[in-house]
């Protein structure tokens, strides 16, 4: 059996350590908030993001083929949505919602 002690001080270096990295983005980063830099990022990092993500999964996509039409679709609604109403939630959701419906339906092999 081990010693009490011994696991009481494991216990308390765990949390010490656990909260020690939870802690330090929020310190390390609070400098930073009134960076000019940081502040150009924070306004163009979600389009630079997204526009990432948008050719990493299409990337792949056949455009000859019948299926592309799916996620081609989706992508014309998830952008025409975000230039309508400037709500990210709605875009992905709505997007989304529209590429289930076609890939399951449609265009389901």
């Amino acid at each position: 059996m081990p010693d009490t002690t011994y696991l009481v001080a494991a216990v308390l270096v765990s949390a010490t350590v656990t909260w020690s990295l939870r802690a330090l983005p929020f310190a390390v980063l609070a400098p930073m908030r009134a960076s000019g830099t940081v502040r150009y990022l924070s306004t163009r990092m979600p389009v630079g993001i997204m526009v990432i993500l948008v050719v990493y999964c299409l990337r792949d996509l056949p455009l000859t083929h019948a299926g592309a039409a799916a996620p081609l679709a989706a992508l014309a609604v998830t952008v025409g949505l975000h230039l309508w109403r400037r709500n990210a939630l709605l875009s992905i959701l709505g997007g989304t919602a529209v590429h289930v419906a076609l890939a399951s339906t449609v265009f389901a092999r």
